[in-house]
């Protein structure tokens, strides 16, 4: 009877595991993103050499987020990151129209490794709330997020202080993302 029981409990409640990327330009968002989802509130954040890792549950689902740093000389280790990439975050700052081009860049660059090539994208436009920040059909645009094809994509409009937006997203990689059993 307990075997049983316990069967059920697993296939019920089994929580499934993905391991999730996040990048974007530096001063686009990502830590406080990323301390916004894990622990509820804004945190100090002071720019991010290197890399942050995080587990954050939402919806029986156990994301693993790496956060990685964003400054163009650490840009080029993303790649080292790519392996077992079920999703990509990339963060854009709304606000920053002198560089949604150099972010375009780098977001197009990265989606031609392979090691990313069965992974969904999910675009967080940030800053909302900023004024005359680019409402995301805009930074789609600017992003070339049009051009991406067949891959599987969607851009979000948040705030990352006040949170809005954020777990929209998450719904989005909840339901297009091929979940691995642990």
């Amino acid at each position: 009877m307990g075997k049983h029981i316990s069967r059920l409990t697993k296939r019920f409640f089994h929580q499934s595991n993905i391991r999730i990327l996040m990048v974007g330009l530096d001063a686009s968002g990502k830590t406080t993103i990323l301390y916004k989802l894990k622990l509820g509130e804004i945190v100090a954040t002071v720019p991010t050499v290197g890399f942050n890792v995080e587990t954050v549950e939402y919806k029986n689902i156990c994301f693993s987020v790496w956060d990685v740093g964003g400054q163009s000389q650490i840009r080029s280790l993303w790649r080292h990151y790519f392996q077992n990439i079920q999703g990509l975050i990339f963060v854009v700052d709304s606000h920053d129209r002198e560089r949604i081009s150099e972010a375009r860049n780098e977001l197009h660059r990265i989606l031609d490794d392979n090691e990313l090539s069965n992974a969904s994208v999910l675009v967080f436009a940030n800053k909302q709330d900023f004024p005359d920040a680019m409402p995301a059909s805009e930074v789609a645009d600017k992003l070339g997020l049009y051009s991406l094809g067949q891959r599987r994509w969607y851009i979000q409009s948040t705030s990352a202080t006040s949170g809005q937006g954020l777990y929209e997203g998450l719904d989005w990689l909840c339901n297009n993302i091929t979940v691995r059993d642990a």
